[in-house]
């Protein structure tokens, strides 16, 4: 018992001499009276020996320095305990020391860099020991395992195949079918570009990527005559859900066509505008290979006077969403145009303050997406707001 309190002690007292290094912390890495009180208030002798033999161990491996307390009742008691050797300290706890793990991660990811230019961030996060949504520098196979799915997917969509269930494709490529699951956070991190949370389910994460767990059908809306597999009607109403490769074209011309992220802003205006001769499309997040697919025939069909609309978050996915659909319709001859997307369009008790980070990526997404004003007023008015709140 008292030997594992002894160890607990010893890697507290290296991680608090790492962050000091990292400059996270100002003071010098010590234990002291506060730290040692379960030993020094113990009323068992072979328990405090217990203690004092792992410190003198440490000690001999020139690992640590301690002092004695020479008076009062707590003379002879071990009362305080620095580092003397970091890395005979480390070696001492089985720890690979710190400069090592981090030696190894540079020399891991930076020649990634210039394809990932995140991973520069992923780098800087752990020289300050600070993790990247939970991961640290002794993850490096994760990431590593993260771009090695990336690069499958982009080789599937080289060969034809935009969709894939993810249990197949992980087992394909890491011989289990759960890996590309426990990769969640580092493909999200890579794909986006951005260390801070983006806030994406999974299914949105996959459907980049062209991997499933399930497939869905797309959602769409209005009173619209489509071309499908086997069929040609008006769509249900108040929405249809149709596989996306199964839709071949528009047999109607719709006055407008209007893709909306969230699914509750999609049911409120495919209920709202039912009788209304537009074409409204959830997108889920972050559409999928198969439903960009399906939108660049779909737009391609139409005269270019027909107006292309998006509705998202005024945030960072939404204009991320943006701008991948933006080039899908330029594919098709359009050019895609915001819609409630500018700031101006936000009452002020809709917005929240946003990061400086987080308003750096919304207008790089908007600029990318061909809306500098947006851009430009992203950037003078600092604030984010989820489409729902504007239904």
């Amino acid at each position: 018992m008292m030997e594992e309190f002894a160890r607990s002690l010893l890697e507290k007292l290296l991680d608090a001499h790492e962050k000091a290094e990292a400059g996270r912390r100002s003071r010098e890495a010590a234990l002291t009276k506060s730290n040692l009180s379960p030993y020094h208030d113990s009323p068992s002798l072979q328990a405090r020996e217990a203690f004092e033999t792992v410190m003198k161990a440490a000690r001999a491996e020139r690992a640590i320095t301690f002092e004695n307390a020479d008076r009062g009742s707590e003379e002879g008691f071990i009362s305080r305990v620095v580092i003397n050797d970091p890395k005979a300290l480390a070696s001492f706890l089985g720890r690979v020391p710190l400069d090592i793990v981090l030696g190894n991660a540079r020399k891991a990811l930076e020649p990634l860099i210039p394809r990932f230019p995140v991973l520069a961030n992923v780098l800087d996060q752990w020289k300050e020991l600070r993790k990247v949504r939970g991961s640290d520098a002794t993850s490096i196979q994760d990431w590593i395992d993260a771009i090695k799915v990336i690069d499958f997917a982009e080789e599937n969509f080289a060969a034809g195949v935009v969709s894939m269930p993810l249990n197949e494709a992980s087992g394909k490529l890491f011989k289990d079918t759960k890996r590309i699951r426990r990769l969640e956070v580092q493909i999200d991190v890579l794909l986006t570009g951005s260390i801070d949370v983006s806030g994406r389910e999974g299914y949105e994460i996959w459907n980049d990527i062209g991997l499933f767990r399930e497939e869905h059908p797309v959602r769409m809306a209005g009173k619209v005559i489509v071309e499908r597999r086997g069929v040609t009607a008006r769509l249900d109403i108040p929405y249809s859900g149709l596989p996306a490769d199964s839709v071949i074209r528009l047999a109607s011309k719709p006055s407008m066509v209007m893709t909306i992220e969230n699914q509750t802003t999609f049911h409120s205006e495919a209920r709202r505008r039912q009788g209304e001769d537009i074409l409204l499309i959830y997108t889920a997040g972050m559409p999928n290979p198969p439903w960009r697919d399906m939108y660049v025939r779909l737009l391609g069909e139409l005269p270019k006077d027909v107006p292309v609309y998006h509705w998202g978050d005024v945030d960072e996915g939404g204009f991320r969403i943006a701008s991948v659909l933006a080039k899908e319709a330029a594919k098709a001859g359009h050019t895609l145009k915001p819609y409630m997307m500018h700031p101006d369009d936000v009452p002020e008790n809709h917005r929240r303050k946003a990061s400086l980070r987080t308003i750096e990526r919304m207008v790089y997404f908007a600029e990318q997406t061909g809306w500098e004003s947006i851009a430009k007023a992203v950037a003078d008015t600092g604030f984010t707001v989820e489409q729902e709140s504007l239904a």
